[in-house]
């Protein structure tokens, strides 16, 4: 067997594609859409080396166009749960045994793969199954995904390298990182098919094996990450995915003596219940079991009477309103100075009257649909009660119609209480709420912004004074894990804005960073002296 202290390839991020008429990369993304459109898929579960299909059919839909079918995928119980996480378990031997390079060369090709051979397919099921447009689509499922796989090779070279600093004369110090003992559960979200990729794959990189349960809404391009990972070479039974009803799940895998730790992205409140189950069965594992999450926000922009009041406003409607404001970085609430405020009033409802709505097939579409009509309905409340409170504006939108499609208008409410239901509770959807503050206030309203939310995800402030630039970084230190200068509080690129938050909105084991990596393996220290003592005796027993 051939050995080496092997240098990876150094990352870069991949480069983005952006779609303009007559691009070469246009015309293969809509091909790849009108072929996902004219057939219908049967989408298995991937348990060991089985494609386990049931008599359960759950029907996958555009969310722009709901009446339009796209495939279906075969839905599971409990005993398709123990059946992955036998698997898991089985492959676990082997997969921790190999070589590192050769588990670094199989994600490395799976990066390849989606930045080449499945760009266009992974896209385009992305803008189908969770109706991203065309640009969204492709830093997310395509470009964001890829930096994923890539950087974390990096990162993990990185961290076996890592080594004490110090082996005194005679003696040879080393430390090795193990995975963890037993199998990963990763519970993916809609929202970012990267991170439907990124959560199994992070902690199989490091040896692990894991049993992985997307969101119901992103099956459909999660087919197509297991079929990059099996093309790849990841072996069967490493990756193992599964649908089912997710307490079911829940019972199963939290009450298995084998469960190691859990790569989550998603609700605060299901986070939460997953932590305190974990903790009512702690005396039930193996080992305490590592819990990464990164959960909800309530990501604020303040803008500063100093700022470049264009610059404010554009990054105000993009971070609110681009993918449906369904970014768990989308700005929510945005605190503006009186000063600023007519003008930046008047260019953003420009630039939202100008907003297309519609399918994203249609690449002239910038808004397209919520994800499905809980989420719809959930909005169209929130909205319905603004319109009847006398302390709130709807300054624009407030419509909504899923006739069609679950198509959510961009909404801004402006409220005249700063802890008004939609100035605290995250939504998640295209409404975004403003509190006009007196320009005076600036300081007051930088502890209002840290007391309103649980959440702690990111923010931005735009300003051109340094002094109150270093006083919101000082006073908001603690509510944004992500936190933005002079730009919008979304687009955080893997290798340059490790993301994630603390309080309510998570763990802060910011995925894409190195330390991510690091909670999915356990160091053991190796001390190996070359020639041991052979007697008990120190010398201060020794007479005088």
């Amino acid at each position: 067997m051939l050995k080496g202290f092997f240098k990876v390839p150094t990352p870069t991020n991949e480069p983005i594609y952006n779609y303009a008429p007559n691009t070469k990369e246009r015309a293969l993304l809509k091909d790849a859409l009108s072929k996902a459109r004219s057939k219908e898929i049967d989408i298995p579960m991937y348990i060991g080396n089985e494609e386990v299909t049931t008599k359960n059919k759950v029907a996958l839909h555009p969310p722009h166009d709901h009446k339009h079918i796209l495939g279906y995928f075969n839905y599971g119980d409990k005993t398709h749960v123990t059946k992955a996480i036998d698997a898991a378990l089985a492959a676990k031997t082997n997969w921790e045994n190999l070589g590192w390079e050769h588990r670094a060369a199989i994600f490395l090709k799976a990066a390849d793969l989606v930045a080449n051979k499945y760009r266009y397919e992974i896209n385009a099921a992305t803008m189908l199954g969770q109706s991203k447009n065309a640009f969204q689509a492709e830093i997310d499922a395509a470009c964001e995904f890829v930096d994923f796989l890539r950087f974390n090779v990096s990162y993990l070279a990185d961290i076996y390298a890592q080594q004490p600093p110090v082996s005194p004369s005679g003696v040879w110090n080393r430390l090795e990182q193990r995975p963890l003992e037993g199998f990963i559960f990763a519970l993916t979200p809609f929202n970012f098919t990267a991170i439907a990729g990124n959560l199994p794959a992070s902690c199989a990189l490091m040896g692990n094996v894991v049993v992985w349960k997307p969101a119901d809404t992103q099956v459909y391009a999660a087919n197509v990450i297991m079929k990059i990972f099996k093309e790849a070479g990841v072996p069967d039974g490493v990756i193992n995915l599964i649908y089912a009803d997710g307490p079911e799940v829940g019972e199963v895998i939290f009450n298995h003596p084998d469960f190691a730790g859990i790569h989550f992205t998603g609700s605060t409140a299901v986070f939460q219940h997953i932590w305190k189950t974990i903790g009512n069965n702690i005396h039930k594992y193996k080992s305490y079991p590592r819990i990464v999450g990164e959960t909800g926000g309530k990501d604020f922009i303040l803008v500063h009477p100093s700022a470049d009041w264009k610059a404010a406003a554009t990054g105000i409607v993009r971070g609110a309103f681009e993918y449906q404001g369904q970014k768990c970085s989308a700005a929510s609430r945005s605190y503006i100075p009186k000063s600023l405020w007519p003008k930046m009033k008047e260019m953003m409802l420009k630039d939202i009257a100008s907003f297309k709505m519609g399918g994203t097939e249609d690449f002239g579409n910038f808004i397209n649909a919520v994800i499905d009509e809980k989420s719809f309905d959930k909005l169209a409340k929130y909205i319905d009660q603004a319109k009847r409170d006398k302390s709130v504006e709807i300054i624009c939108g407030g419509n909504y119609d899923k006739s069609v499609g679950y198509f959510i208008e961009p909404t801004i409410i402006v409220a005249k209480d700063p802890k008004y239901t939609t100035m605290c509770e995250e939504l998640f959807g295209p409404v975004l709420t403003i509190y006009v503050y007196d320009d005076a206030d600036f300081e007051n309203t930088l502890k209002l912004i840290d007391e309103t939310s649980p959440y702690a995800l990111t923010g931005a402030i735009f300003s051109q004074d340094r002094y109150a630039i270093e006083m919101a970084s000082d006073k908001l230190k603690n509510c944004a894990g992500n936190f933005y200068i002079n730009d919008k509080c979304t687009g955080a690129v893997v290798g340059q804005q490790p993301f994630g938050g603390a309080r309510g909105s998570g763990t802060n084991d910011k995925a894409g960073a190195m330390i991510n990596l690091l909670r999915w393996v356990s160091p053991r220290t190796i001390k190996e002296t070359f020639n041991p003592p052979v007697n008990y005796r120190y010398p201060f027993l020794d007479k005088e």
